[in-house]
């Protein structure tokens, strides 16, 4: 029998990823967050190409009506998109960089938000319900589940390190790419003005070297930890509130203690829930926002050129700079 009452206990149990029961491929077992991050994927796919189609300018047929978003949910993804776009990765990015990566980082930021909600609708515990309900007879090997979809992907570090991975690779190709071998190297060392001056400033440039090629690990990992700490964080939190009626009822408090208490710990979850919400977009923001500028750091030189070429063209045309 499964006990829902587990966190009670062990407010961890529920927070680790587990495998599905007697599901294997080549004879490793396949984890939750795989299947959740699969599903989780093809549905956001499909979304988003709804709100695309709603969003799209309609046929002349509509008259001025085919420039209005015709869904509430498209209105909602293009207002996100906006101002995603215009306010947060414009500035930091220039306009060739945000034209160039919005697609990959817009696909993290609902991908990485898509997670975060779901971590906190409860599938996994329902489905474990349902089955106990049954009256099913079983025997779970250690971490592993009869659920097939649901739990928090996000509070395991094996997810959030492999965006992180990926993060790495784009920077580093965003880097050479831009660069060059030679300007990578430079921008390793603190820039050509300072490995091509004084002899007595390569000591300086040495040191700085050090410092930005261990950056170069230091700043995906931290992207990876800054996410499952936040998420394991906020659900332990979560899952411990959930249980004081549980904690109550197993100190024999009586029907009172464990109604008062069971109430209060409603209220507390669903106040925390709502904080939860705004961490799980506060965390796919920061995620893709610096993601963001780390790639724009591979290209400060261009970065800048393109807001001189921006000037440049806007006095050609009689436009004021901005």
């Amino acid at each position: 029998m499964i006990s829902l009452l587990a966190s009670a206990s062990d407010p961890m149990s529920h927070l680790v990823d587990k495998g599905l029961h007697q599901w294997n491929i080549l004879g490793r077992p396949v984890m939750l967050s795989m299947v959740t991050m699969l599903v989780t994927a093809i549905v956001l796919v499909v979304l988003l190409r709804f709100a695309a189609r709603s969003i799209a300018t309609g046929p002349e047929s509509m008259g001025n009506k085919r420039f209005v978003t015709r869904s509430a949910f498209g209105g909602v993804i293009e207002v996100m998109v906006l101002y995603l776009r215009d306010e947060m990765l414009g500035p930091v990015m220039g306009a060739r960089l945000t034209r160039k990566y919005l697609p990959f980082l817009l696909s993290m930021f609902f991908f990485i938000l898509a997670l975060n909600i779901i971590g906190l609708i409860p599938f996994v515990e329902v489905q474990e319900f349902i089955s106990w309900r049954r009256g099913e007879q079983f025997n779970l090997a250690e971490n592993t589940t009869l659920a097939i979809f649901g739990g928090a992907a996000t509070a395991s570090i094996s997810v959030t390190g492999g965006m992180a991975v990926i993060s790495f690779v784009l920077i580093q190709v965003q880097g050479f790419r831009e660069l060059g071998v030679k300007g990578w190297l430079e921008h390793l060392c603190g820039g050509h003005d300072l490995v091509g001056g004084s002899p007595l400033l390569y000591p300086v440039a040495l040191l700085v070297f050090v410092v930005e090629f261990f950056g170069l690990f230091v700043k995906p990992a931290a992207l990876a930890i800054r996410l499952f700490a936040n998420m394991v964080a906020g659900h332990t939190l979560l899952i411990v509130f959930t249980s004081f009626g549980a904690l109550a009822a197993n100190a024999g408090l009586g029907w009172f203690g464990v109604s008062a208490i069971t109430v209060v710990s409603a209220v507390g979850s669903m106040l925390i829930t709502l904080l939860e919400v705004f961490v799980a977009l506060l965390q796919a923001f920061v995620f893709m926002f610096l993601t963001a500028v780390f790639i724009s750091l591979m290209a400060h030189e261009d970065h800048g050129q393109d807001e001189a070429h921006g000037e440049d063209a806007a006095h050609a045309h009689g436009a004021p700079a901005h």
